[in-house]
């Protein structure tokens, strides 16, 4: 049976103090005092019986049994999230809530929406672009169903399944007629030159360019934007004479049109597997499921 002392403000608090590690962090979210975070807490540790965080510097960390029990939650979550997105659609069809990396939406969401599209499963449809972090914590949450992107470090990846479809690579951009682009011979070090727009610090990639760069005696560069925002990148890098190190599949059009062009440098260091993310041990509906073939089928038609 289950304790009827646990209620939903129980797991929600546990959820949102994990994923902020921190207390106060989770009760602005909440919007609630940070005592009150901190009660909620304790009487759940209390109705289970287990430490689940422990104090890491300024903030928490969860503790393994706290891990345990936090699969669990977000499971619980996810399916009463489920529950009430079922209830009152009228004729229309299960929700198909899909969160993707601007790489992805940029290169594979188009051409996969328009094939789901043609098969009327009469679906309500929300796509949310952000970074992977976030669409994973909001996929645990049950706020999505699906996410497409890069495949998460172990760690982060708890309760939750991961299909591999394709593989890319970090790019160095930069508008056509840069100057970079003029010199006989490419020198890494120019690149100090000139500002480079650089993925933000705990995004998915940020790991990837930093080894990469500093394989090549790079650690930080004089003038540096941190930025996940495609369309600022696209603004900036065509009127300006910076610098754009970027997913391919974000700036796979204007390579196409010419509009951007490529740095000869080789990135295959930076390769990282693109796939589907799910939850575990949490079905999903027949919309989902035709949307993650319409997925399949375009990367096929890519030659990805």
């Amino acid at each position: 049976m289950i304790d009827s002392r646990v209620r939903f403000r129980h797991l929600r608090t546990f959820i949102e103090a994990a994923r902020q590690r921190s207390i106060g962090k989770a009760a602005e979210v909440l919007h609630v005092t940070q005592p009150a975070v901190s009660k909620t807490i304790r009487e759940l540790e209390e109705i289970l019986g287990v430490k689940l965080f422990e104090k890491e510097g300024r903030g928490v960390r969860v503790t393994r049994y706290g891990e345990v029990f936090l699969h669990h939650a977000g499971a619980s979550i996810a399916a009463i999230q489920q529950g009430i997105d079922s209830l009152d659609r009228g004729s229309s069809g299960p929700p198909v809530r899909v969160g993707a990396l601007p790489t992805v939406s940029a290169r594979i969401m188009p051409r996969a929406m328009a094939l789901f599209l043609k098969e009327n499963t009469d679906s309500p449809i929300k796509v949310v672009t952000g970074e992977n972090m976030v669409l994973l914590d909001q996929l645990r949450l049950g706020v999505l169903d699906l996410v497409i992107g890069r495949l998460a470090a172990p760690e982060h990846m708890s309760g939750l399944h991961f299909e591999y479809l394709y593989s890319e690579q970090v790019r160095f951009a930069v508008r056509k007629g840069h100057p970079l682009l003029a010199a006989p011979r490419f020198d890494f070090a120019a690149l100090r030159d000139f500002t480079v727009l650089m993925p933000p610090t705990g995004s998915v990639i940020r790991p990837f360019v930093d080894r990469f760069l500093l394989s090549h005696g790079q650690a930080t560069f004089p003038r540096a934007i941190e930025t996940v925002s495609d369309s600022f990148g696209r603004a900036f890098v065509m009127d300006y004479d910076a610098v754009w190190i970027i997913s391919e599949g974000v700036i796979d059009r204007e390579l196409s049109a010419g509009r951007l062009e490529l740095l000869p440098i080789d990135t295959a260091d930076t390769r990282g597997a693109v796939g589907l993310t799910a939850r575990e041990d949490t079905p999903t509906n027949a919309s989902v499921d035709i949307l993650a073939r319409t997925l399949r089928e375009t990367i096929a038609e890519l030659g990805l």
